[in-house]
């Protein structure tokens, strides 16, 4: 077997290490976790600026305390004092029932947002039982924009408490040209009993998960 060496003409252009600021923006920075603990809500009211482009939040094991709640999410313009974004959104679904009496893709109606201020759903109808829960991600781009609206993009999974999994997808924008400096979750009817929240800056060279 031959063994394949590099040669010195193909080494010229490396004149130095790559610096700890271009490794950085290929990769994502892990700057808060929120762990979840009978919570009415789970805040992230601080490192959204303009350091990074766009910021991930992935979510695992959401658990509500009441059955069938779904996870949502709104922003805020002014610190955390007020979730009250408005919001135009898109929502679809693809649900399948553990007997297959039933398997589903659909435009979820009944979730999208026009212009409302409304907290929106990113985990569908989570069951309370012990091993019922969601998980996914939330991607808000450029959210230090002074010029442009706010695009977002969720997926994820959740564990129905009719026994379906429920893979839910949701898009759309706040309507707002001020900068979002803020984040926070709840679920639609009671607390968040347990689950952890992960915010990650997106470099600039990482594609999206």
């Amino acid at each position: 077997m031959a063994i394949k060496v590099a040669v010195n003409r193909a080494l010229t252009a490396i004149t130095a290490l790559p610096t700890a600021a271009a490794l950085t923006n290929g990769n994502l920075t892990l700057l808060t976790t929120a762990t979840a603990s009978s919570s009415a809500t789970l805040s992230f009211a601080s490192n959204i600026d303009s350091t990074y482009d766009s910021y991930l939040f992935k979510f695992y094991n959401m658990h509500p305390a009441t059955n069938d709640a779904s996870f949502t999410f709104n922003m805020s313009v002014d610190s955390g004092s007020n979730y009250n974004v408005t919001k135009t959104t898109t929502t679809h679904r693809a649900y399948h029932a553990e007997d297959d009496s039933e398997a589903v893709l659909e435009y979820d109606s009944g979730q999208d947002l026009a212009q409302s201020t409304a907290f929106q759903g990113i985990l569908r109808f989570i069951g309370n039982g012990n091993d019922e829960c969601g998980s996914g991600t939330l991607h808000i781009f450029n959210p230090s924009s002074t010029t442009f609206v706010k695009h977002f993009i969720a997926s994820g999974n959740t564990y129905y408490g009719g026994d379906y999994s429920f893979n839910d997808f949701t898009a759309g924008y706040g309507n707002t040209t001020s900068a979002v400096d803020a984040v926070q979750f709840k679920m639609s009817s009671g607390n968040i009993d347990a689950g952890t929240i992960k915010m990650y800056g997106v470099g600039d060279k990482q594609s999206w998960l």
